[in-house]
Formats: C-alpha cells, sequence, structure tokens
C-alpha cells in the first residue's frame, strides 16, 4: 500500500484542518490529511462500482 501524496494535495488538505495551538503529541495534521485522502478514494472507487452495478441491473 502507498501513502504517496502530492505535496500540493497535502498543503490543501492541511491548511483546512491544520490548528497551530494544538497539544497533540503526534502530527495530528499529516494523519488526517493521510485518513482523508484514503476516505476519498474510497468514496471515488465505491461510486465507480455502484454505477456499474445500476448500469448492470438496467439491462
Amino acid at each position: 500500500m502507498s501513502l504517496d501524496i502530492s505535496k500540493e494535495e497535502y498543503e490543501e488538505i492541511l491548511e483546512q484542518i491544520k490548528d497551530e495551538d494544538s497539544p497533540v503529541g503526534i502530527d495530528a495534521g499529516k494523519t488526517h490529511v493521510l485518513i482523508l485522502q484514503k476516505l476519498m478514494r474510497l468514496e471515488r472507487r465505491l461510486e465507480a462500482l455502484e454505477m456499474r452495478f445500476f448500469e448492470e441491473e438496467e439491462e
């Protein structure tokens, strides 16, 4: 499994979720970016599968 993400995509998501005052002991921003990236990919894959499923049902 690859967790590579482009710097631009990382910065875009991080800008929306960062909190400079957070007392968290891990890089919460990077963790959230990676989770959101995976969820978005899963959502796109699910949408594609749903479209294929409904197209097959119509035939």
